[in-house]
Parts: C-alpha cells; sequence; structure tokens
C-alpha cells in the first residue's frame, strides 16, 4: 500500500465534471510483423497479461481515506478484470485519420472509474482509409491516471508494455507471485493520519523558511540588477515570463469534450537545424515550433494578442522512471508568439527557455511539488488555480521516449502520439514524445476552444518546415534543403493582410552566421 504524493493527489481533487485528469497516448502497429502476418484480440490480451507484473500501476485502485482526512493511497488487489480494461473497436467506413482523431478525442473524454484500477487501453481496427498505413494495421489508444504517472513514468510505462522484437516472448516464463493488499480499518487510516499530519506541519515550517530565504535572495537579485542598469535598464525581453498572460481563447472554462490532433518532426531534421545552430536545443525547437504554430492560428482568427504567449513547461525531477508517481517541477516561458521571423523566433526561444530554467532553479524547482505535499489540497489548488494559471495560455511539453522500434503482440509500433490534458485557463496542450527517430507532436484541446484542430496542426507544420528551410539557407556545415518550405495555410495568409504586424525584439545572436534576403538582412 502506497500514499499518494502531494502532486499526484492535486491531479485527483482538481478533477471537475469538464476535466478529467488522465493522460493518454496513440500508438499503430504494423501486423505485417507478427508471426503469421495477423494479431487477434486474444493475442492482444495475452500480451499484456504477461507483463501485469512489471508494474504495480496495473493493480493499484484507489482507497480513499474516511471523512476526507489524509490522502488517498493506492492498495494493490488481486484480480483484474482483463477484458473491461482492455476494450476492442473498430472505425466506421471510410475509416481515414479524421475519424481515428475524433475517436481517441472521445475517448479521452470520458473519466476513469475510481472503483478499479485507473487504466484502459482500446484496440481500434478498421483504420483502412489512413495514407501510408499497411493493411490490416491498428492502433492502441492507452489512458492512464495522471495521479500514478508523470511523462517520463509514462514512457517507462510504454517500454514495460512492449517488447523488442516482434517475437513477442514474454519477459520470463516463471510464475510471479502477487501481494495483494487489505483495506486498513478506519481506525488505522485515522492513525495514519494524524502521524501525516504532525509531519505535513515540521514540514511546512521547514518550506516557510526555505521560500522566504528564497524569496529574498531571488527579490535581492533584482535589486542588484535594478542598480546595475540604471543607466541601461532591463527590457521586458530580458525578464523571465512573469503576471498575468494576455487573453486568448485558450483562458477560458473548457468544455468537457476534447479534439486531438498530431503530426511528426523527423528527429534527423531536427538534428538539421542544430548542426546550423548549435545553440539551439532540441526543447528551444519545439518551443519556437510551438510559438509559430500558435500565432499563424490567432492570426487566422483576428485573435493574436501583440504581447507574446507564455507556456508552462514542465521539468521532470526524477532519476529513477521506474518509481511511478509524478516528480515534476514547472518552468514559466514565452513562446515568442509576437515573432514573425522563424530563426529570430528560435534564439529568442532559446533565451526565454533559460530565463525560466533559470527563475525556476533560483526559486526551488521542486517549489510547487513541496507546496503540493504540504498544504491542505483545497489550499494547494487554489494556489495552482489563482496563482499560476492566470500567468499562462498553454502547455508545451516534450519528453524524451524509446529509441528503438517497440512491439505489441508481433506487431511494430509506427508511431507514438501523446495525449495530454488541457485546463480550465490552460486550455490547449502541445506535447511531443520521441519513438525511434521521430518527435510525434499532439495537439489537446476542448472543442469549443479549437473547433479545427487539423488546422491547428497545419500551422504547426508551416512553422516547423519555415524553421527547417530558414536553417537550411543557412551558410556552413549541414545538409542542402530537402525540399521547398511548406506553404503557410491559406486562412494565415489571408489574415496577415489584416492584422499588423508586432514589433520583434533583438536577442543576443545563438551564432555568428548572417542569413542575407532580398529584403533584409538579420544577424542569427
Amino acid at each position: 500500500m502506497k500514499q499518494l504524493s502531494g502532486t499526484d493527489n492535486s491531479f485527483l481533487v482538481s478533477e471537475r465534471k469538464n476535466v478529467f485528469n488522465h493522460v493518454a497516448s496513440l500508438c499503430i502497429y504494423d501486423v505485417s510483423t507478427a508471426p503469421g502476418g495477423k494479431v487477434r484480440y486474444k493475442d492482444i490480451l495475452q500480451h499484456f497479461e504477461d507483463r501485469m507484473h512489471l508494474n504495480p500501476i496495473f493493480r493499484s485502485r484507489l482507497a480513499e481515506v474516511p471523512f476526507g482526512l489524509d490522502r488517498p493511497y493506492w492498495v494493490e488487489q488481486a484480480d483484474v478484470d482483463m477484458e473491461f480494461h482492455i476494450r476492442h473497436i473498430a472505425l466506421p467506413e471510410p475509416g481515414d485519420w479524421r475519424q481515428l482523431m475524433i475517436q481517441v478525442a472521445r475517448l479521452h473524454s470520458r473519466p476513469l472509474d475510481r472503483t478499479r484500477p485507473m487504466w484502459e487501453v482500446y484496440v481500434i481496427e478498421g483504420l483502412d482509409n489512413i495514407p501510408k498505413l499497411p493493411p490490416g494495421s491498428f492502433a492502441l489508444f492507452s489512458k492512464f491516471h495522471h495521479a500514478s504517472v508523470d511523462g517520463m513514468a509514462g514512457a517507462h510505462l510504454a517500454i514495460q508494455l512492449h517488447s523488442n522484437s516482434p517475437n513477442n516472448e514474454a519477459p520470463n516464463n516463471e510464475k510471479h507471485a502477487i501481494y495483494v493488499d487489505r483495506d486498513p480499518s478506519t481506525l488505522e487510516y485515522a492513525a495514519r493520519a494524524v502521524v501525516n499530519g504532525v509531519n505535513r506541519a515540521i514540514e511546512l515550517g521547514k518550506l516557510s523558511a526555505k521560500v522566504t530565504g528564497k524569496v529574498a535572495e531571488y527579490g535581492r537579485e533584482q535589486l542588484t540588477q535594478a542598480r546595475g542598469n540604471a543607466d541601461q535598464s532591463l527590457s521586458d525581453d530580458d525578464k523571465p515570463a512573469t503576471g498575468k498572460a494576455p487573453h486568448t481563447r485558450f483562458s477560458a472554462l473548457v468544455s468537457p469534450n476534447r479534439v486531438v490532433d498530431g503530426f511528426g518532426m523527423p528527429l534527423s531534421r531536427i538534428k538539421r537545424v542544430r548542426a546550423k545552430i548549435p545553440e539551439a536545443s532540441l526543447n528551444d525547437i519545439f518551443l519556437a515550433v510551438a510559438g509559430g504554430g500558435v500565432r499563424k492560428y490567432l492570426l487566422s482568427k483576428h485573435e493574436l494578442p501583440s504581447q507574446s504567449l507564455t507556456a508552462l513547461m514542465p521539468m521532470s525531477l526524477r532519476t529513477d522512471a521506474s518509481a511511478g508517481g509524478n516528480a515534476v517541477g514547472a518552468a514559466t516561458v514565452r513562446v515568442r508568439s509576437d515573432i514573425e521571423d522563424p530563426l529570430e523566433r528560435l534564439h529568442v526561444a532559446h533565451h526565454e527557455a533559460i530565463l525560466g530554467k533559470n527563475q525556476a532553479e533560483k526559486l526551488g524547482t521542486d517549489l510547487l511539488e513541496k507546496i503540493l505535499s504540504t498544504l491542505p489540497s483545497t489550499v494547494g489548488r487554489l494556489i495552482v488555480s489563482k496563482g499560476l494559471i492566470p500567468t499562462l495560455n498553454m502547455t508545451v511539453s516534450n519528453v524524451r521516449g524509446p529509441d528503438k522500434p517497440l512491439y505489441v503482440a508481433g506487431a511494430k509500433a509506427m508511431c507514438f502520439y501523446p495525449v495530454s490534458i488541457p485546463m480550465d485557463g490552460l486550455g490547449l496542450n502541445v506535447t511531443g514524445v520521441s519513438y525511434n527517430g521521430v518527435m510525434w507532436v499532439s495537439v489537446v484541446s476542448c472543442r469549443n476552444m479549437l473547433p479545427d484542430p487539423a488546422f491547428f496542426t497545419q500551422c504547426l507544420k508551416a512553422a516547423w518546415e519555415e524553421i527547417l528551410a530558414a536553417a537550411d539557407a543557412l551558410p556552413g556545415s549541414g545538409a542542402a534543403p530537402e525540399k521547398k518550405v511548406a506553404p503557410v495555410p491559406k486562412k494565415v495568409a489571408v489574415a496577415k493582410k489584416a492584422v499588423v504586424k508586432t514589433g520583434a525584439v533583438k536577442k543576443p545572436a545563438i551564432t555568428k552566421a548572417t542569413k542575407t534576403t532580398s529584403r533584409s538582412k538579420k544577424k542569427i
């Protein structure tokens, strides 16, 4: 029996009828690699059953403490109804990509059953009209509650759930002992709650002293900087993202209806950009793509604020991905949606990421985690909803996933799309997971805020292709451009004529290379 941490519990207490805090993945499989060239539903059931012992998440159900006196516990049970948790469905004809995204969004909109282990897997067949898919391909849409798994733990879980070869060999053929927890009595729960309450009171005192010291130190640094720049004061762009974020369509309450779409960014092309701009990390490129995509989308709606949108950028605090649960911090980073030029946005995103990480480190990367662990859940929820979320517009996150092919029942996984969580006031989530040479990017929002998710994905693709083409055009080492830049969607091109271009802020260059165009010359 294991008690949920404060961060784990926050994902439970913040759930509402319009927000369900489960994370998911969508993988599509090629059955031609499986023995005999086909995979049956019972083969998938057996594949999962062979791996149930590898992670306690599959047998752990939630045990609530009476009267809400303490945080809940995970209690391992003996039996799991495999056919309840692993379900078999099919798309109607014609079985195209749009239908798959609608089905995934519909499944993602439904809550998990809290009386059972909080996970579900859907086997989806009928993918008959999706380009480039081999005949007979099927998808797995896998949902796990965020209270039990974060990004890194989710990537580790994906490796546990798959095999490394099409032979589909079980981890081992030995029988495994199953240790079943009993439910504590009300008296035992109460005794634990008293002990935990005393320990948290002590930790709260330590946290208060630590936070006071950190804030005072941070304040002194800001005062010193202000005095040192009395004649040449720092611009807003040299300061970390603080204060209220600009209002956008993603700042409202989300509806309970999700929308999902995605695309792939080959890591070989990301390396081409980094070869020309060595200072730019994969994370910087991802931020610049997200900023360019949301810029194009809001321009098309005539809704782009002059101030840059600000993103929540999760930061992993764990060293052991097998531990499960959540160990995450967060930084606030401007995505520079106010900058049109793709390379200028990239090098400024690099600068913004450094500012955001430095600010998080000065205040303590684990500060939010400690607040949620020591304060009552209602207080922690208020701090997040009233203090943090108003400073943000969207979530931008990327996680390193498996770098080698994975298999289920002998079928090879061809893609790995993460499907994450939009929240009230933070209604847009752009997340990427790398798998087998590709960064798979997903957009998740609600239907009211993003009625056209496929168009938003086009905007992200166009932003990515612009960065790639601009980097390829720089002098120096690197491959020649592979293809012409993807055209900006027509909706965006029309909107640009009606919107005043925002001024870009000059930032320190990442590289000394110089880009020359027929219109202007800029240092990158």
